[in-house]
């Protein structure tokens, strides 16, 4: 079991059932209520259209006259293999390893992605993950079981500790924007700081062609902090903040509560499906987002 500093393999699986109670009943690319289509490729299959080559496509199917032309390289799509790619992007800052209440913003990350992937699986789709770094290339999309065993086992890994390359949530966006394609879903899960730090209008660019759900990962100390002196402990030395006083207030409420309740607000009326999800809130909490509702706090 976690201890709530450190997320297990164990308990992102064990969250398989609680993600999957629900019914799922969307309406696919081709009007069919349900599950996505299933990935099946063959002769006989109707061809759909072309698209540029992602790494795990098979590359019997690479459209070479298409490719030929436009100089990138293309593969074709038939109507049986056009399920929905869910990419999860799990932002990796520093900020998000600190908690006061039952666990770890960042456990509530891995947490919150291991429910995405089990939703994401049970509606058929294939399964991507990335966070914002350099040195690590994005999780390659795949369907079943073991796409989602992929993610969780990087959830676990990402959030065990602030990696050090940490290159932020900006960047992997621009890494999210290369693997996804119209009508994917887009899962992001983000402390609140590095959610507000992207302008609205690319929030609002991505949710013109995908399924965009924002977890914003928080704290009860962050929303309603306590009218005392806060004691931390930083690189070995102890600090006090002074909360007694209304001018330091006036400045945590500036730098954490107002940007975390702009986005709940003004994000929905962008196309983007936002829920806060506390440290202390059930994992699965948010799941109807995936059903089509707007802003909620778990």
């Amino acid at each position: 079991m976690s201890d709530g500093i450190v997320p297990t393999l164990q308990e992102l699986i064990a969250l398989r059932e609680a993600a999957q109670r629900r019914v799922s009943a969307r309406k696919g690319r081709f009007g069919i209520s349900g599950a996505s289509v299933s990935p099946l490729r063959g002769r006989g299959m109707e061809y759909a259209e072309s698209r540029e080559y992602s790494i795990g496509d098979d590359v019997r199917h690479i459209d070479w006259r298409i490719t030929a032309r436009s100089g990138r390289t293309h593969t074709k799509l038939f109507q049986a293999e056009r399920e929905r790619l869910t990419l999860i992007v799990a932002d990796t800052s520093p900020a998000l390893y600190f908690g006061t209440r039952t666990r770890f913003k960042s456990v509530q990350a891995a947490r919150a992605g291991a429910v995405a992937a089990w939703a994401a699986l049970r509606d058929g789709d294939r399964i991507a993950a990335l966070r914002g770094a350099k040195s690590e290339a994005p999780l390659p999309p795949m369907s079943g079981t073991r796409g989602v065993l992929r993610v969780l086992d990087a959830m676990t890994r990402w959030y065990a500790q602030a990696p050090a390359d940490d290159a932020g949530l900006a960047f992997a966006l621009d890494h999210a924007a290369r693997v996804l394609r119209p009508g994917s879903r887009l899962v992001v899960l983000a402390d609140a700081s590095s959610a507000a730090a992207i302008d609205a209008t690319r929030w609002a660019a991505l949710s013109a062609h995908h399924e965009v759900v924002l977890l914003l990962l928080t704290d009860a100390l962050e929303q309603q902090p306590p009218r005392a002196m806060l004691p931390f402990a930083s690189a070995g030395t102890r600090i006090e903040l002074d909360l007694l006083g209304n001018a330091q207030r006036e400045r945590w409420d500036a730098e954490f509560v107002q940007p975390f309740r702009r986005m709940l607000e003004e994000l929905p009326k962008r196309g983007v499906r936002t829920a806060a999800l506390p440290t202390d809130a059930a994992s699965d909490a948010w799941l109807p987002l995936f059903s089509g509702a707007q802003a909620q706090v778990a």
